[in-house]
Formats: C-alpha cells, sequence, structure tokens
C-alpha cells in the first residue's frame, strides 16, 4: 500500500445547507456485479448497460441483469462512460486519462496529459455530436484512491476542459473545487457541471468566449456524475448528504482536518447508507427529489434515465440499481 498523501487545508465556509426536504420515496431493485466499485452507468440502445470498476474491467450487463459480460479492461480505474458519435466507448480513467472502446474491444489512449502532466482524476465527460469532449480533471492534487484528501483540503485545483476531434485542448475553468459530473444543455449551448466539494450544480455558457461558471442549484449534498435523460432532465447523483462534520470543519483552523485526514479509516466521515437523486430542467428548477434505501446499494455516484428506466452506480458497492422513471 502507498504511503498516504498529506494535506494542506484550505479554509472554506460552506453555504447554508438548503431548507427541510420531503423527497419522494423511491424503491429500487439492484444487480449483483462479479466485482467492486461501478461507478458510472451507461445505457445502450437494447437497454443493456456499462459501467466500469474498480479493478479496471468494463462490464456489459443485460437490460433485466440476468448475463453479465467483460468488454475491456483499462488497465486503470474506469470512472465516466459516453458514447462516442462513431459508436465507441469513451472511458475518463481516473489514471489514463481519457480512452476509447471500440466494438472489438480494443482500448486506445485519447489524451493522457495536459501540458506535460499526466492526468492524476480525469472524472467525467459528454460530447457533442461532432466528437467534440467536455470533461472534468477534478484534481491535480490527489489520485481518485484519495478523492476524500481533497474534498478535507478544499484546495481547488480541479479543471473543466474541451477536447475538438482535431486535437485542440482548452482549458474552460479552473481552480475549481472537485469538478465532477458533465451535461450539456437540450441546446448543446450550455454545459452544466457538478461540483463535488461546493455541493453546487453550475453552468457555462458556451456561446460566450471565456464565460464564467454560474451557480444553477444547491445540492442537497455531494453531487458526483451527472446525465441529461432521455426526458429531456439533467439527472444528479447525490453521493451523500452534507456531513455535519466536515461542514463545522471547513472554516476551522486547517490543523483539524490534518487530524482527521490522519484518523483511521473507520474514524473517518462516511457517506451515508441511503440513495439520493434529484433532476433539474434546463432552467434549474427541480422536478424529481428523490430518496430510498436498499441493504445493497448506497452512495450513487453514477445516475442514467433512458426510456423510462433509470440505472444507479456507486463506488461504494457491488451492485447496480435501478427503478422506473417517476412522472412529474
Amino acid at each position: 500500500m502507498s504511503p498516504k498523501s498529506s494535506i494542506a487545508p484550505v479554509r472554506w465556509t460552506p453555504p447554508a445547507a438548503p431548507a427541510a426536504r420531503q423527497p419522494q420515496r423511491i424503491d429500487v431493485r439492484t444487480v449483483a456485479l462479479p466485482g467492486t466499485g461501478p461507478e458510472d452507468a451507461l445505457i445502450d440502445e437494447d437497454g443493456s448497460v456499462l459501467t466500469g470498476l474498480l479493478d479496471g474491467r468494463i462490464l456489459r450487463v443485460s437490460a433485466d441483469g440476468s448475463a453479465i459480460s467483460v468488454l475491456a479492461d483499462t488497465g486503470g480505474r474506469p470512472l465516466g462512460l459516453e458514447w462516442l458519435p462513431d459508436g465507441k466507448v469513451l472511458i475518463c480513467d481516473a489514471n489514463r486519462g481519457l480512452l476509447t472502446l471500440d466494438k472489438d474491444g480494443r482500448i486506445t489512449t485519447l489524451l493522457a496529459e495536459i501540458d506535460g502532466r499526466p492526468m492524476r482524476f480525469c472524472n467525467n465527460a459528454d460530447i457533442l455530436p461532432d466528437g467534440t469532449i467536455y470533461f472534468t480533471d477534478s484534481s491535480t492534487r490527489f489520485g481518485v484512491d484519495e478523492w476524500m484528501a481533497d474534498l478535507l483540503e478544499h484546495s481547488s485545483t480541479g479543471s473543466l476542459y474541451r477536447l475538438t476531434p482535431d486535437g485542440e485542448l482548452t482549458r474552460l475553468t479552473t481552480d475549481r473545487p472537485f469538478p465532477n459530473g458533465v451535461a450539456l444543455s437540450g441546446d448543446q449551448n450550455t454545459l452544466f457541471f457538478a461540483e463535488t466539494a461546493s455541493y453546487g450544480l453550475f453552468k457555462l455558457d458556451l456561446t460566450t468566449e471565456d464565460a464564467e461558471p454560474e451557480l444553477v442549484a444547491m445540492i442537497p449534498g455531494l453531487p458526483d456524475n451527472i446525465a441529461r435523460g432521455s426526458d429531456g432532465l439533467i439527472w444528479v447523483a447525490v453521493g451523500s448528504p452534507r456531513n455535519a462534520l466536515l461542514d463545522f470543519l471547513l472554516p476551522k483552523p486547517p490543523v483539524l482536518r490534518k487530524v482527521v485526514w490522519g484518523l483511521p479509516e473507520s474514524l473517518k466521515p462516511k457517506a451515508a447508507d441511503i440513495i439520493e437523486i434529484q433532476a433539474y430542467d434546463d432552467d434549474g428548477n427541480l422536478v424529481h427529489d428523490l430518496r430510498g434505501k436498499h441493504p445493497d446499494f448506497r452512495m450513487p455516484t453514477g445516475v442514467r434515465e433512458r426510456d423510462g428506466k433509470v440505472w444507479l452506480s456507486s463506488i461504494g458497492t457491488t451492485h447496480l440499481a435501478t427503478f422506473d422513471t417517476p412522472t412529474r
């Protein structure tokens, strides 16, 4: 096991928590997987689901969960998955960068370094029909295995990028606190992204050069992956409700967070044992506010809606979860 990184905490005062909610209850069914940590879920035309595991494997799970096959192994840690216009799968591999997976199971590296620096936390993406990729690199300080260190330090070293089909890379915004999920608006003129460490859903105007991100909504927890559904909504996986201890520590003397980081794993703040999912329209209106509980599933990190069904993934389980799309 590699030695634990040290942290240099930055003081930050969290915004006030959202008002008390009354989320709609959801009941999920789960599908057991032959491995740990399915971080994202990507739905194919036939209803099957692709997901990437902690050990690097990319799985395909049939729509009814009865059949599971291995498509490839990235040799890294696959996080966000997206379809490319040519039918290949784009893989945001935290350790290896942007990869592609073709129908024959071949993995190709698309982008591994930025300004000569290997990406440490390539996280999530969305793609225009012409193949332009928008993606997040969540931290230059910590890799995926130490995501909790980035939340505790709050040094805001993440960035949002655009990669065009001809290979031109543009940094759209930087010095962000753990930018994570990415989703384009319906007209593709706006890019929505989640910031895990600031509890925010933001938008960026793609039609204006040097536009600054605008807050769309405060998420009642730690937002992770986001994705546009076939219903036109932006679905948000809420990895965990806000942690009272973390909120207490963030504006306090940094040494306190150093102490917490040095504690055994069993004593550090944990994600709550619940399932929380939200969905917003392009104007930032909350359409669905959902909560559930299941003994085999918790800490949702990925959410996909397609054709009346929602699939959930999680780095904290060995299962996928699914439920029917709620009515508005």
